[in-house]
């Protein structure tokens, strides 16, 4: 008897009917409705027939275009339920006054805020800034696709299999109740025994993998496969600002692996890098996991500066006014990310000395930063400035960042960071800047390049819609935190006895409400875009008259994207190609080598997040075997070559002539 106790201990671990949340209505109606919507689309994808499709042309391919979009496909299945658990927060802090508790019990309250940071940061801001990375930067270099291909498949494939630890945390025991950076002592197992902090550890563990082999490809890609003459000084700004990017997730993304993993050998194995005991110590965890964070933030923003000085510079009719201080503003951002991590912790006893070096850096940080601000309006000063949708997020954009910089710099006052700290005032200035500035750029992105990846315009009147839905609400939803924090309302909180603040988080409620219709104005937007694409569609190729080299192939581009490299004069390539003429070799056009598709990738991605999943319930038996398996088919693929094939020569010129013939629609 105890030998079968011991054998369904390893196969099961901690997993039991119990760890199903049957006592939670709000996720039984959750689970309910995600269930529905999963048998109607899996129901309208065998009617169609689409899964051999699926499989065949996205699951298992490994051109950059395909993985980009599925990037940004994930991101916005995810930003639904992040924003739902937004949703959730705000309603329950509008009514939870006096002697109403609200409907979230503060068990369950502590598990949505964690899950809205994490899933918005991890699973909703990277997917789109590495998808819209993905997406352009081999066409910005003249390139046919990144340095590794199937390596591109397989960090994808890894960080939705991360976000579907975090949904599986829904259904199947619960998640952490830390905030989202899992500060020990609470995230150790005397304070959270329960299986939340697992799925977080692991999830990011996941994801976090994806997310360093996407940097070391994209790097590798920037620095060894740009066109002839396209040096450094003739990238475009946002291969530019990607580069930065990535040589931060290099360096940073891992810190967060290593933090991660000492804290759950804390919780298994007993250890003590954490703790008081045995010469542990909870503020190394702090420091770690901000020399992780704090790039993060700059991670995420680069990619929108970058986006940014595109569209600016496009719908401006001009070059991008200060280039090369555009660069430098961009590389010296990148350095002293790396010295500013501290200000997240100026309260917990660092010392006057150390608070004021990190103030400092932190003021001189917003140097660049504001260049980068007076170079997109010297671009735009006597432009002929055209009024699209991406120009308005742009304009957007350059207002609400604005006005969370000043906050920034506020905060980087050490003294009134000691009244502001864990109040509200930084619940608005971090949503202030991330939403301001990375969302806000990449629907500026999605906007712009949308005619390049699919051939037709998104539709301008949703697209409106959602812009004015966005900003109006960020401002309704957050502006009242500023206040609430400047009374000395505490974040994280989810209830109140004071009646006085009711008003103001109704307001941010209804700002909340707002920003839900301008993500309802967005899917409606695509959904009508793409019901009405032939209408939408733009014959010239270039709707926006860009100017950079993506633009000089055909929309969408071909698998191959150029049928030849390109040479490249000028950092402004494609408008200098309209200018001085097209020119193409002579002589026969030759088949085109390009690497097969490949089920690797998700099959190996799915195992890792499989034995993931049995590390967090300590199902030690499944995990050995899984992990086994993983190896196994990690073998495989290694040594399976026959992954070839050619795009014959015949389909190349066609190709061609249809560039040729772009170009002479815009001279």
């Amino acid at each position: 008897m105890s030998d079968n106790f011991d054998l369904i201990k390893l196969i099961f671990g901690r997993l039991s009917l119990e760890a199903i949340p049957l006592h939670e209505p709000i996720l039984l109606v959750t689970f309910a409705m995600v269930a529905i919507g999963g048998v109607v689309v899996l129901g309208l994808l065998t009617k169609y027939r689409l899964w051999g499709m699926l499989w065949r042309d996205w699951f298992t391919s490994i051109d950059h275009k395909r993985i980009g979009i599925m990037y940004i496909i994930l991101a916005i299945i995810m930003l639904l339920r992040g924003f739902a658990d937004a949703l959730m927060m705000r309603a329950q802090q509008a009514v939870a006054f006096g002697d109403n508790p609200g409907f979230l019990p503060p068990h369950h309250y502590d598990q949505v805020f964690t899950a809205h940071g994490v899933i918005m940061i991890f699973f909703v801001a990277m997917p789109l800034v590495t998808g819209l990375m993905n997406y352009v930067i081999p066409l910005q270099i003249g390139a046919r696709d990144v340095a590794f291909p199937f390596l591109n498949n397989f960090s994808f494939w890894m960080t939705t299999f991360g976000a579907l630890l975090v949904m599986a945390s829904l259904f199947v025991g619960e998640f952490a109740r830390t905030g989202w950076l899992a500060y020990p002592p609470l995230s150790g197992i005397l304070f959270s025994p329960d299986v939340g902090v697992d799925y977080y550890i692991w999830a990011l563990q996941v994801a976090g993998v994806g997310t360093l082999l996407s940097g070391i490809n994209l790097v590798v890609t920037i620095v060894k496969m740009r066109a002839p003459g396209m040096n450094m000084m003739k990238m475009p700004v946002f291969t530019w600002t990607s580069l930065c990017t990535n040589v931060l997730i290099v360096a940073a993304f891992p810190v967060l692996t290593a933090v991660l993993a000492m804290l759950s050998m804390d919780r298994v194995f007993g250890t003590n890098f954490f703790t008081n005991d045995m010469g542990g110590n909870a503020m190394m965890y702090v420091n770690l996991i901000w020399i992780w964070g704090h790039p993060e933030v700059y991670i995420l923003v680069l990619p929108a500066f970058g986006i940014f000085s595109e569209i600016v510079s496009t719908f401006s009719g001009k070059r991008l006014f200060g280039y090369t201080s555009m660069v430098y503003a961009t590389v010296v951002i990148t350095i002293l990310s790396y010295l500013v991590w501290l200000h997240h912790f100026f309260t917990m006893g660092s010392g006057a000395s150390v608070n004021s070096f990190f103030g400092i850096t932190t003021m001189i940080i917003s140097i660049p930063t504001g260049a980068k601000i007076f170079n997109w309006l010297f671009t735009m000063y006597r432009g002929r400035i055209r009024f699209e949708v991406p120009m308005l997020w742009t304009i957007g954009f350059m207002i609400t960042f604005v006005i969370g910089g000043m906050t920034g710099v506020l905060l980087a006052v050490p003294p009134a960071d000691f009244v502001l700290h864990n109040s509200l005032f930084l619940i608005a200035h971090f949503h202030n800047v991330i939403i301001g500035g990375v969302v806000f750029g990449m629907f500026a992105g999605i906007n712009f390049w949308f005619p390049k990846a699919f051939g037709f315009k998104l539709n301008d009147f949703w697209g409106r819609c959602s812009f004015w839905f966005w900003l109006v609400g960020f401002y309704l939803a957050f502006m009242p935190l500023y206040v609430l924090g400047l009374m000395g309302v505490t974040r994280r909180l989810s209830h109140f006895d004071d009646p006085s603040l009711q008003i103001w988080f109704v307001a941010a409620a209804l700002g909340a409400g707002l920003i839900a219709l301008g993500i309802a104005s967005f899917i409606i937007q695509i959904a009508v875009s793409i019901r009405d694409r032939k209408k939408l569609a733009d014959v010239t190729g270039d709707p926006w008259d860009a100017r950079t080299l993506e633009w000089s192939t055909s929309s969408p581009p071909p698998a191959y994207n150029f049928a030849f490299t390109p040479v490249v004069h000028d950092n402004d390539a494609w408008t200098d190609m309209k200018k001085h003429g097209y020119q193409r070799p002579l002589g026969e056009f030759v088949d085109i080598h390009m690497p097969k598709n490949t089920g690797a990738g998700f099959i190996i991605a799915a195992l890792a997040a499989v034995i993931g999943f049995t590390l967090i319930w300590h199902m030690w038996l499944p995990a050995a075997v899984f992990f086994a398996a993983l190896v196994v088919a990690t073998i495989v693929h290694t040594f399976n070559y026959n992954r070839d094939y050619y795009i014959p020569a015949d389909e190349v010129v066609r190709v061609e002539a249809e560039r040729t013939r772009l170009l002479s629609s815009h001279v």
